[in-house]
C-alpha cells in the first residue's frame, strides 16, 4: 500500500506528496475549466500514469528479453467529454519504439503495454486506442 497525501493551496491547486519518497506534484485546474492551467490537471495525471505505466511495463519486458527501449517516447492526448458530467473519453496513444518492425520482440512489448496496470483499470467507456511505430 502506497499513501498519497494532498494538500489544497487554494486557487484550484494542490500539493501531492508521494509518501514512500516525498516526492512532489502540483496541480491545477484546466484552462477549460475554471483554472490557470500553471500544473498538470488531475485528469491530466491519468493520461501521464498511463503513458509511465505503459512506458514502465514495455521496459521491463524489454530488460527480460535483453532488448534496450532507451529513447522509447510515448505520446497520450486527453480527451474530455463535450456533455455532463465532465470526464475522460479518449486517451489515445502514439508508441515509438527504437527497434526494428521485424523484432522479434514485438508482440511481447506490445502486448506489454496493452496490459499495463493502468489500462487495466481503466473503464472501457474511455477509448484508449494505442498505435506502435517501430522505428529502428
Amino acid at each position: 500500500m502506497v499513501n498519497v497525501s494532498i494538500k489544497y493551496t487554494g486557487d484550484l491547486h494542490c500539493d501531492a506528496t508521494h509518501g514512500p519518497s516525498q516526492s512532489k506534484i502540483a496541480t491545477d485546474a484546466p484552462t477549460d475549466n475554471k483554472g490557470k492551467g500553471e500544473a498538470f490537471s488531475p485528469t491530466d495525471l491519468v493520461a501521464t500514469a498511463l503513458g509511465t505505466c505503459m512506458s514502465t511495463i514495455m521496459g521491463m519486458k524489454a530488460d527480460e528479453l535483453g532488448v534496450d527501449l532507451r529513447g522509447m517516447t510515448v505520446s497520450v492526448q486527453k480527451e474530455m467529454s463535450k456533455d455532463a458530467p465532465r470526464r475522460i473519453v479518449g486517451l489515445p496513444s502514439e508508441v515509438r519504439i527504437p527497434l526494428p518492425k521485424d523484432s522479434p520482440h514485438r508482440e511481447a512489448i506490445e502486448q506489454a503495454a496493452l496490459n499495463c496496470p493502468v489500462h487495466k483499470s481503466l473503464p472501457p467507456e474511455i477509448n484508449r486506442p494505442t498505435k506502435f511505430f517501430w522505428e529502428g
